[in-house]
């Protein structure tokens, strides 16, 4: 499994996020919490299946609680990504 930084992870959910949305990515602030865009729960469902498909892991269905904007989320998929890698 390969290794995300923060930032790749980052670039990867608000490319993402502003193709769902039909807005320019620098539309989509790494700061905006996921409750406050756009998306209905279908799309968001849709990310989360993408997100782990790329990842190679399933989220758990309370990260986005826990980690509530693109840059929180970010962070913890690449603190996951190393984490899963040091025990492989």
């Amino acid at each position: 499994m390969a290794v995300v930084t923060a930032r790749e992870a980052q670039d990867w959910l608000i490319e993402k996020i502003a193709h769902r949305m039909g807005v320019p990515t620098d539309d989509i602030s790494p700061e905006v919490y996921f409750d406050e865009l756009d998306l209905d729960s279908t799309e968001a469902l849709i990310l989360a299946g993408e997100m782990e498909s790329w990842l190679g892991f399933e989220l758990s269905t309370t990260t986005l609680w826990y980690h509530p904007t693109v840059k929180d989320l970010a962070a913890y998929i690449a603190e996951e990504c190393g984490r899963r890698a040091a025990i492989a």
